[in-house]
């Protein structure tokens, strides 16, 4: 037993005895050749070494290669896919044979790593024969390759005595360019630095990477990456920073079967608009929008789920919070969220408004000179009859990828001049199904509800709304809306419609529905009918006496329904003293034509509100017809002579109950063209 102990001892000395010996035996040429000859069968690659070459093991392992290249992929477009200026390996012997590893140096000078793609999209990093084998050789042992990922928390071997002194990587680029998409990105400038005295003790890594001409420094700490590595909870701190974005996370994580982490988040913008510009995907909306960011909570991630909590948003000059939840673990993601806003001013994010050209002044009897005496359309150049809807496909499969469940609550809205108040919001998003619930929403002294769902879930688009506005002020909401400021009153508005169809154009051709508007206690600006009757000349010709003057009405409005996109109405009604308003017609929305027919009546009767719009009195009838971009108005004097010749008797009757005329028979003094052109007043021409 005593002999065979010596001989292993023998044995022993005379291995050590070996390995130190070797590199003073052998020529560092010959180590050189043999280590480079075994990456040819490896990699189908060439690699060089064209610098300095060192190799020893006492007394640390070291490894130093000047001007080390590996060669890129046949048809690369860089000669090599890898080089480096300086290459400096040393590692501690004893401690690596007692199974622990302590690099004392790992310095790379100069690296230069050029990925490409080719143009049948094969990346230069997928290598020759050894690379397929290997990747055949761990579909068919799946759990081994689990297995050898050692536990599912720990260290594992060798790392537990890990120890980093003089790591670096000076100088570095990395460049990424893609044959078959175009892209090209740039990393230069790559200087990296890691601490870690040992697996116990704080570690730190820092440095920058210049992309796009701008500096971005990187940090990341971790306080016990030992900790961290058997999955105990461990302070982490990582910040990203350059000039057009600054991203900070302080927090903990723990390394488990899933990520778990949890901290502070802080992301400040100062220009999205550059932020866009830097990445390579420029903004071209117009306005001054886009400008500073700043997103502020507390991020939760465990495994699939992800949690934002107390956040706080700005972006411009909109302000809000929220909190929103994530989950991917399910068959689609699953998002939650509530958010509120203050006050939302959109204008800054909307195109510069286009206001309409006025083809021709009104001439002197207040007509439309683009409406010849025959009261035919002059041909249209308008962008909306040439072009009409849409045909471009709508898909809304893409509702499907997502459930979602959000509550949006807003101080208030500003779109142009419309002022919406408090409103809030519900959207939910199922099984490609998208809700958008307005529960509620202040308008002009009013309330509005509307509902608007959106259903992708079969392979035709459909659609449906629903709105109801009630109680609000018409005169300042149409001012802001559509400078029309012709009237007044408290309106009240409801509509609901379904569609259905895969283009715009089909959906308003599918259009079907029914809705009311009205407009109680209120008057129309411009015109005094009752003034006119007492005084022709001053309702007429007194230019300043017309700016006060309104005809008030008890109520206006009516019904309408709406089938296959064509809106029809036939009991438009307006009720005021002295005057009656009626209408029927239809809007053709798929054909963008209106076909209507106003009957504004004068009749000897005070009562406004409660009465009939069939009493006796002179009415001259006005057509409005057209496309939408030329509608023209010309009075029907067919039909007001033909409703003259049914009861001559009671209408010329109403005509001397209205119209006060000098004794002796003189005539009348209101002559039917001007009062049609007065009449036209009503509608802003």
């Amino acid at each position: 037993m005593k002999k065979i102990a010596i001989g292993l001892g023998a044995i022993v000395v005379l291995l050590v005895a070996a390995v130190v010996a070797a590199p003073f035996l052998i020529p560092t040429e010959t180590v050189k050749t043999e280590l480079l000859a075994q990456v040819k069968p490896a990699t189908g690659r060439d690699a060089r070494i064209d610098g300095d070459f060192k190799v020893a093991l006492l007394p640390r392992v070291e490894f130093v290669a000047g001007k080390v290249s590996f060669a890129n992929a046949p048809g690369g477009k860089a000669k090599n896919m890898v080089s480096v200026d300086r290459l400096n390996i040393q590692v501690a012997l004893f401690p690596l044979i007692g199974g622990n590893v302590e690099i004392d140096v790992f310095v790379l000078e100069k690296p230069i790593i050029n990925l490409e793609v080719n143009k049948a999209g094969t990346p230069n990093w997928v290598f020759g024969p050894a690379a397929v084998a290997s990747g055949k050789q761990a579909q068919k042992a799946p759990t081994k390759a689990k297995q050898s990922a050692g536990s599912e928390t720990g260290a594992g071997p060798g790392l537990s005595g890990l120890k980093l002194g003089d790591v670096r990587l000076v100088g570095g680029r990395v460049s990424y360019s893609d044959a078959k998409t175009g892209v090209v990105h740039k990393l230069d400038d790559i200087n990296l630095k890691i601490s870690l005295p040992s697996l116990d003790d704080p570690m730190k890594a820092e440095g920058a990477v210049t992309w796009n001409k701008e500096k971005i420094e990187l940090l990341l700490g971790l306080s016990n990456p030992n900790g961290f590595l058997n999955g105990k909870k461990t302070d982490i701190e990582t910040k990203i920073s350059a000039a057009p974005v600054k991203l900070s996370f302080k927090g903990s994580a723990a390394r488990t079967t899933k990520i778990k982490a949890g901290g502070a988040l802080d992301l400040d913008v100062p220009s999205i608009r550059k932020l866009a510009a830097w990445a390579g995907s420029p903004l071209t909306a117009p306005g001054s929008a886009y400008g500073p960011l700043k997103i502020t909570g507390q991020v939760d991630v465990d495994g699939q789920k992800h949690a934002f909590r107390k956040a706080t948003l700005a972006v411009d000059k909109i302000k809000g919070s929220g909190d929103f939840s994530y989950d991917g673990g399910g068959r689609v993601p699953n998002v939650t969220g509530k958010l509120t806003l203050g006050v939302v001013d959109l204008n800054p994010y909307l195109p510069p408004e286009v206001k309409p050209d006025k083809k021709a002044a009104p001439n002197s009897s207040g007509a439309s000179s683009s409406n010849n005496a025959g009261g035919k359309a002059a041909p249209s150049s308008g962008k909306a009859a040439a072009s009409g809807w849409s045909d471009d496909p709508i898909d809304l499969s893409g509702l499907k990828a997502v459930n979602a469940k959000l509550d949006l609550a807003v101080a208030g809205i500003l779109v142009r001049k419309i002022k919406i108040g408090q409103s809030n919001v519900n959207v939910a998003l199922r099984n490609g199904v998208l809700v958008t619930d307005l529960t509620k929403m202040a308008l002009y002294g009013g309330n509005g509800k509307a509902k608007l769902t959106a259903n992708g879930s079969g392979r035709t688009p459909r659609v449906a709304l629903n709105f109801d506005l009630s109680n609000f002020q018409a005169h300042p909401f149409m001012v802001d809306a559509m400078d029309f400021d012709r009237v007044e009153g408290t309106a009240n508005a409801k509509l609901a419609v379904t569609t259905q169809g895969g283009f715009q154009r089909q959906l308003v051709s599918a259009l079907n529905g029914s809705g009311r508007v009205q407009f109680l206690n209120g008057a129309i600006r411009g015109i005094n009918l009752a003034a006119m009757i007492r005084n022709v000349a001053s309702a007429f010709l007194d230019p300043d006496a017309k700016k006060a003057q309104k005809t008030d009405f008890a109520e206006l409005g009516g019904i309408y329904v709406i089938r296959r996109g064509v809106l029809s109405n036939t009991d438009l009604s307006l009720k005021s003293p002295l005057l009656r308003l009626s209408g029927k017609g239809t809007v053709d929305m798929p054909k963008q034509r209106v076909n209507y027919r106003i009957e504004p009546k004068l009749v000897a009767s005070a009562k406004g509100q409660g009465s009939s719009t069939s009493a006796p009195g002179i009415s001259v009838p006005v057509i409005v017809s057209g496309p939408w971009s030329n509608i023209s108005y010309k009075p029907d004097l067919a039909g007001a002579i033909g409703g003259l010749a049914k009861d001559p008797s009671k209408a010329l009757d109403s005509l001397k109950k209205l119209i006060p005329g000098k004794s002796g028979g003189d005539k009348p003094a209101i002559k039917i063209p001007d009062a049609v052109n007065q009449l036209k007043g009503l509608f802003g021409r």
